[in-house]
């Protein structure tokens, strides 16, 4: 119970004379005013203490010219503040990002912290909720620093006791438009303390060109893009499995030739085998001479090529039991990566059930068992739902491009997704503005990342299978020569026929 103070029962008062208004008058209690200074002094000490541990380059730069123009004289400072000046335009010139990072976007996390945040914290957090007036008095979270860098500010909060993320996970519009910003992202830094991400202009916002093709053979992470702070997009494809989903026009064709990009070196050393299986046979066709006789686009096939896939991974098991957990890509046993594009065509709009059984069997034995023996899978789609895709949950990795409902962001990345700031139904529809733009979210992170993937023209395509596809007549290496797929036979037999 809260201990009721002077004042709290004036209303109740009713005053038994016409025309005559209550009058209360709480107790005063007068304190010496050697103890007011006291105190005023004390916290001004306590807040220049901390102004300079918290600042302490913005703090050097104020003083020093004070401290010089007390102890030489107003014309020696003004001749230090000009060297001062031209040294530090010389060093932005010559060295900016050393200058940067040492000193420009500090000052300007000091400037914001001062007239953006500071400034308006008090009223923001009323406001949106996330502080409490009580009694005349605030209760609001600590703001504790502000860090800046090229494309946002990163600001460090302390909760109130008793809040949980959710909290302010749920407020990220109103904190977003409250600090001027056009969103706001939720992160944990540790128990209690939470990172405000707010964009201040948007990397992304140009396509990428295509990533060079990799010198070295390598299984990945694969490069295919870059993220919104900065640095590379490197997609992990071997020892998971990754779901892409997105509308019509989104960009999941980037993600694909991307990856197939970043593997060609890998394929033509032996380490790599790509499957591909193209229902709408728009996309992956494009390359098609790329993947040998390990494409399908007719229904019957692609269910064919799977349980190849399956027959693969059950006889790497049965060698693998009990001598290793993890798979490492070999000539004799290289990683396989299944891509399908449009899979709900193949898992939800399929007329034949008897196909359509065959093939939702087939990519969850994949999913659930192919990882650890070098078999992955990487599908795409444009509708996240379960009655589409039943098993999108056995995808360890996901990436959400444009959506066209808020629901199908936490539908794809999980809970709380889009709360924490993946609005993939944000992403512009325009293709220069939006696509390839995306959010994914990792098995190993519950943070979504904005990334966008380099953008793999036609021409680029042609050039990649004019140098990387398998000349004519040379047959790929089978992945097992004792189990040939019905396709290849079947392949074989229209060729004899």
């Amino acid at each position: 119970m809260l201990r009721k103070l002077p004042g709290d029962e004036a209303r109740n008062l009713v005053s038994t004379t016409p025309d005559t208004a209550v009058v209360f008058r709480p107790a005063v209690v007068r304190t010496p005013a050697f103890v007011t200074i006291v105190i005023w002094l004390s916290r001004l000490v306590a807040g220049l203490v901390r102004l300079v541990w918290r600042h302490p380059i913005a703090s050097a730069v104020t003083l020093a010219p004070i401290a010089v123009t007390i102890a030489y004289g107003w014309r020696l400072a003004l001749v230090l503040v000009g060297l001062v000046a031209l040294a530090g335009l010389s060093w932005a010139l010559l060295g900016r990002a050393s200058f940067l990072r040492l000193v420009g976007w500090r000052l300007l996390a000091w400037w914001r912290l001062v007239w953006v945040y500071r400034r308006h914290w008090q009223p923001v957090m009323i406001v949106s909720g996330l502080g409490r007036h009580l009694r005349g008095r605030d209760y609001l979270p600590h703001l504790l620093k502000v860090h800046c860098d090229g494309w946002a500010d990163r600001v460090t909060v302390k909760m109130l006791n008793g809040q949980a993320v959710k909290d302010w996970t749920d407020r990220t519009e109103h904190i977003a438009h409250g600090f001027g910003s056009r969103a706001c992202r939720v992160s944990v830094a540790r128990a209690g303390r939470l990172v405000l991400t707010f964009p201040r202009r948007d990397p992304l916002a140009v396509p990428l060109p295509a990533v060079l093709i990799p010198d070295t053979a390598s299984v990945g992470p694969v490069e295919i893009g870059a993220c919104e702070d900065g640095r590379p997009l490197r997609l992990k494809v071997h020892g998971t499995h990754v779901l892409i989903a997105g509308a019509t026009g989104a960009g999941k064709g980037s993600y694909l030739w991307g990856t197939i990009r970043g593997l060609l070196p890998a394929m033509r050393a032996g380490l790599v085998e790509i499957w591909a299986l193209d229902p709408k046979r728009m996309e992956l066709s494009f390359g098609r001479a790329l993947f040998g006789d390990r494409y399908a686009a007719d229904p019957a096939d692609c269910a064919d090529l799977l349980e190849a896939a399956v027959a693969v991974m059950q006889e790497r098991a049965g060698r693998f039991g009990g001598l290793q957990r993890n798979h490492t890509p070999t000539t004799a046993d290289p990683f396989v990566l299944v891509l399908v594009d449009e899979v709900a065509f193949l898992t939800a709009y399929q007329s034949d059930k008897g196909l359509k059984l065959r093939i939702t069997a087939a990519l969850a034995t994949l999913t659930t068992q192919g990882r650890a023996v070098g078999v992955g899978v990487m599908a795409a789609l444009q509708d996240p739902r379960k009655e589409v895709m039943n098993i999108r949950n056995l995808f360890p990795d996901k990436i959400a491009l444009r959506l066209d409902e808020s629901e199908q962001v936490d539908m794809l990345l999980g809970d709380g997704a889009r709360d924490r700031g993946a609005l993939a139904d944000h992403i512009s529809p325009v293709p220069t503005l939006g696509a390839g733009v995306g959010y994914v979210r990792l098995e190993t992170s519950p943070d979504p990342v904005r990334v966008r993937a380099a953008y793999v023209s036609d021409d680029d395509i042609r050039a990649m299978v004019a140098e990387y596809a398998t000349p004519t007549g040379t047959t790929p290496a089978e992945p097992i020569p004792a189990q040939r797929s019905a396709l290849v036979e079947r392949e074989e037999a229209r060729t004899n026929g």
